[in-house]
């Protein structure tokens, strides 16, 4: 039982460092994700902000989400990472900024 313990921590070593470039993108993945959606859901969509919240909650926990009604801006925080996105145009959408 020992040896299949170990085996299976070896191997998930094993994997996470020939994932390790994924792994620590994740978390910017997650607050850009957030961003760009809930913006995309409020301003290209026109959909409420109470069906916007719950539409990108449903996926991963965020600790800050805040619009900016008056500029078409959300700032989406989660797991230590800040993204911001904002809506361009009727034809551009929104897109998140640097």
């Amino acid at each position: 039982m020992k040896r299949v313990a170990w085996l299976l921590v070896v191997a998930l070593c094993g994997w996470a460092w020939s994932e390790r470039q994924a792994l620590g993108d994740f978390p910017g993945i997650l607050a850009a994700y957030s961003a760009k959606e809930y913006c995309s859901c409020r301003f290209v969509m026109g959909f409420t902000p109470e069906y916007c919240d719950a539409y990108v909650k449903q996926w991963l926990p965020l600790s800050h989400l805040q619009e900016n009604t008056l500029q078409r801006q959300i700032t989406a925080q989660g797991l230590g990472q800040r993204a911001q996105a904002r809506w361009q145009g009727p034809r551009a959408g929104c897109r998140l900024l640097p």
